[in-house]
């Protein structure tokens, strides 16, 4: 699963990008690589302020949650479960794009996952993208503060990614440059699916 991203680009290269410009300017931190599992800020833009790069934390939580807990396991949602999944499926249509310009995934070189080969994947023709992603608004009934999350959207492997990630077989929806605006519009998910790809370089670090 896609659980570390990369995003160390330039501001103005970003917004150059995406056409769209950072609020809060002083919170970006280009980042060689960001683990999931710290739950940190980072930029997305969301549909309902496309022309605005604002920062969500990552790991969903939603919005009818009793704490924080559920951040764990909502760092990636299945594509192919959007709907079903209690923790996703008030946030379907809740869209929007997680900047980034690569992701790490690890290789299984025996059985049991012991030994692995880390590789940084990024997109062929482009440079920064976006991955699919749904948010949510919480607001932590203990102390009223609000948080505002995200989940990245994965889907079945490519030959590529089945490769490398051939243990679970899985990568996030890397959107084609000219597709954000039709994630954003809430088309439908499943046209996002694989075979819906981009392609992909792999590099072994």
């Amino acid at each position: 699963m896609c659980f570390r991203t990369r995003l160390n680009a330039k501001i103005i290269e970003i917004e150059k990008a995406f056409e769209a410009h950072f609020v809060e300017p002083e919170l970006y931190r280009p980042q060689e690589e960001i683990n999931g599992f710290d739950f940190s800020l980072n930029p997305v833009i969301t549909d309902k302020a496309p022309g605005e790069i604002l920062f969500y934390n990552w790991g969903l939580i939603p919005f009818w949650a009793k704490n924080d807990s559920l951040k764990k396991s909502t760092l990636n949602a299945r594509i192919e479960t959007l709907a079903e999944k209690p923790a996703f499926r008030n946030s379907v249509e809740n869209r929007c794009l997680i900047i980034a310009n690569g992701y790490y995934e690890w290789q299984w070189l025996d059985e049991k996952g012991k030994q692995k080969q880390k590789y940084l994947i990024t997109p062929a023709k482009e440079e920064i993208f976006a991955f699919a992603g749904i948010y949510s608004h919480w607001k932590d009934p203990t102390n009223g503060n609000s948080w505002n999350t995200y989940s990245i959207v994965t889907t079945r492997a490519n030959e590529l990614m089945s490769e490398i990630h051939n243990n679970k077989e899985r990568m996030p929806v890397i959107l084609r440059a000219g597709d954000t605006e039709a994630w954003l519009e809430n088309k439908p998910v499943e046209d996002f699916a694989f075979p819906y790809e981009v392609e992909l370089n792999a590099e072994k670090i």
